[in-house]
């Protein structure tokens, strides 16, 4: 199992540094993007976009208020987003085991809190493997109202176990 993690979070850490340096176009079927979406995605600060390797949408609606958790990251495209359709009152985590993406996404939080108009932080992104979600101390379980994931789940080597882990947290 370990070698797999290794093996994505070089892939995904190390080897890409911007979206069009995947070497598969499975990620690349062009989805419908509702206008406000559109909207939101403009604000996304350049790099973090850059730097997004998922694919489709993950955006359920009405999520104003909620408590949302991102499986898998990456640079926080989702995630702002998701900070942008939650509002103030809502929060996202977004979890990653790959340092070099959550670096960037880091980076760019006081960016998109400022964007959106939010006097606070809505946002935050812990280092961590998606299948020991209740290994994190600031992950609480029962503390999430949804739980996201944009092409990561396929990655993991024991999805039941991430499963399990999401519907601990949910």
């Amino acid at each position: 199992m370990a070698n797999v993690h290794e093996d994505v979070q070089n892939y995904y850490g190390v080897q890409l540094q911007q979206s069009h340096d995947l070497k598969t176009d499975a990620c690349s079927a062009k989805a419908y993007v509702p206008s406000f979406i559109k909207d939101i995605i403009k604000k996304i600060h350049p790099e973090v976009t850059a730097r997004y390797f998922g694919c489709g949408l993950v955006f359920p609606p009405k999520l104003e208020g909620c408590r949302v958790l991102d499986l898998g990251c990456g640079s926080g495209r989702d995630v702002y987003i998701l900070s942008s359709l939650v509002g103030a009152q809502g929060y996202v985590v977004g979890v990653d085991m790959t340092k070099e993406q959550l670096d960037v996404a880091n980076r760019f939080v006081d960016y998109h809190t400022k964007e959106f108009g939010f006097e606070k932080v809505n946002v935050e992104f812990r280092l961590g493997k998606i299948e020991q979600l209740t290994d994190d101390p600031e992950l609480k379980t029962n503390s999430f109202d949804v739980a996201v994931s944009n092409c990561v789940v396929n990655l993991s080597p024991d999805k039941k176990k991430v499963l399990q882990q999401v519907y601990e947290m949910l």
